[in-house]
């Protein structure tokens, strides 16, 4: 099979559990790290699937890979290969589909519940799963694409997820691991503080809080929605 394409946007939003997950399953995959001032691909023939990771830009920012990268997304979409957007990932992802990025009433930093929608798309994607605990660091949100289905929402942020057909955007972060949480909150600690009036901002000391037990909880979710994604990765042509 050929790898799968994952872009890492800052040094430690890198993809985390779902680097585990693709490893327990013997996919191969490349990181291409865009913070570094790796170059995007020419196109997605070599890659059986693209993932987007998190970062603290904006997609609206003028920034020289953002355009390119789009285009990118657009090709993979064109060609029936799978997209799978973690936080900013998901808004890169609903940008290239026609959405529209705009910043999120609120802040939401930390861990949070979301509500899965009662759709069948929701289901496929997410089985009998009602309810649970998720792990947030946005100030923006995206619009749903024009063909999409919603899987996710909370009282902060209504649109947390969705599915385009194969494609996978979120706005939330499934991929997080327990360095990946207490990495988070000590060099974002500034940040935490700034934005601690909000209802959907936790301390650093509450992010952490039974951290190994929820970080299971969230791999377990993961693993759902990362095992669906992957049954459309292309293979060798």
């Amino acid at each position: 099979m050929k790898p799968i394409a994952i872009f890492r946007f800052f040094p430690i939003e890198g993809p985390g559990y779902f680097a585990t997950f693709l490893d327990n399953n013997h996919i191969p995959w490349q990181l291409i790290s865009i913070d570094q001032g790796e170059g995007l691909p020419g196109n997605i023939y070599p890659f059986s699937g693209l993932v987007l990771m998190g970062g603290p830009m904006s997609v609206n920012d003028n920034l020289p890979w953002i355009g390119l990268l789009l285009d990118l997304i657009k090709q993979a979409v064109a060609h029936d290969v799978p997209v799978l957007g973690h936080c900013l990932g998901g808004q890169l992802m609903s940008k290239a589909f026609g959405g529209i990025i705009e910043a999120n009433p609120i802040k939401e930093l930390g861990w949070g519940k979301v509500r899965v929608a009662d759709n069948p798309v929701a289901r496929e994607w997410l089985g009998d799963v009602k309810e649970f605990e998720l792990f947030h660091w946005h100030g923006e949100t995206f619009s749903l694409p024009a063909g999409s289905s919603l899987l996710l929402s909370n009282d902060y942020c209504q649109n947390q997820a969705f599915a385009l057909g194969i494609h996978l955007g979120m706005q939330c972060h499934v991929e997080m691991t327990e360095d990946m949480v207490l990495n988070w909150s000590r060099v974002n600690a500034t940040e935490i503080i700034q934005n601690q009036a909000s209802p959907a901002v936790q301390s650093a000391d509450a992010m952490q809080m039974n951290l190994k037990s929820r970080v299971s909880k969230l791999n377990t979710i993961a693993d759902h929605l990362y095992r669906k994604w992957i049954k459309a990765l292309k293979t060798e042509e």
